[in-house]
């Protein structure tokens, strides 16, 4: 398995690279510039090739994740800059050879059209991708709200990829807690996700998994990430099913859990290569 965790960038992306290393992770995850900004960053790309040189050298995957501000329905007010943000996240991602960046799904306020909505998304994702020739995708992440909210489902995900301009500039991560927040996933129907997602070819888009355990049950929409073996609903049998899905192998599996409860980052990941390694 590819066992990795969200890091730093304080000192720089090759930095990050270099301290996910020493902690024996396989993959990480950064923030490619402030993460509660839209600001466009003016980046060192020397740094950023180092990285790539390491993470190449190394075998170690990673992919950004899009500051908090960023949204694919963003108010009119907002678009122009979450499109500029958004391409210079790409253009950091691809400087430092990471596989893509992941946004958030997008949502729609109460009383809109729901249409609208992926409407929006669908035009920003054109936008943003109809001048991109890199490597690096945008990664649509599944939502953690009640059942029936927006981006909860795998046909909604696949749905807003399909009817894209660049679909192929576009794949996907899951995030473990957000699908046991939405009910996509119980703890107890893997085997539904993985037939739902197959037929709808999710899967063969799938480039990176958020791995968390949720504080809450399954289906109350709530988003509070737990530790993989300690304090969450999700069980180690129902992760076991997600660890024996032979396609998932080369996946990589993406720490967010807190660091509150007295459980490092390097402590999990042991812990997880002396479960499942």
């Amino acid at each position: 398995m590819i066992f990795g965790c969200h890091v730093s960038i304080r000192n720089g992306y090759l930095g990050a690279a270099k301290y996910a290393q020493s902690i024996k992770a396989k993959a990480f995850q950064y923030f490619p510039k402030n993460p509660r900004s839209l600001i466009v960053k003016d980046f060192d790309k020397l740094d950023a090739g180092h990285c790539k040189e390491l993470c190449r050298e190394h075998n170690l995957l990673s992919i950004a994740h899009t500051p908090y501000p960023t949204s694919l329905t963003p108010a009119d007010d907002k678009r122009e800059a979450v499109i500029d943000s958004l391409i210079n996240d790409l253009q950091i991602a691809e400087a430092c050879g990471s596989v893509g960046v992941v946004v958030h799904y997008g949502s729609h306020t109460i009383g809109q059209d729901p249409l609208s909505g992926y409407r929006v998304m669908i035009e920003m994702l054109d936008e943003v991708l109809k001048d991109w020739d890199g490597s690096s995708l945008l990664l649509l992440e599944n939502n953690a709200g009640k059942p029936g909210s927006m981006g909860t489902t795998l046909e909604e995900l696949v749905s807003v990829r399909s009817l894209s301009n660049y679909s192929e500039k576009i794949g996907f991560c899951l995030d473990t807690c957000h699908a046991y927040a939405s009910g996509l996933w119980n703890g107890d129907n893997w085997h539904e996700v993985v037939e739902t997602g197959e037929k709808l070819d999710y899967f063969s888009h799938l480039k990176a998994i958020h791995f968390n355990n949720s504080i809450y049950p399954s289906g109350e929409g709530k988003d509070r990430h737990a530790n993989i073996f300690k304090g969450g609903c999700i069980s180690e049998t129902s992760f076991q099913s997600l660890m024996d899905t032979e396609f998932l192998k080369q996946v990589p599996f993406i720490l967010e859990t807190p660091s509150e409860y007295g459980i490092s980052h390097e402590e999990e990941l042991q812990q997880l290569y002396d479960k499942w390694n």
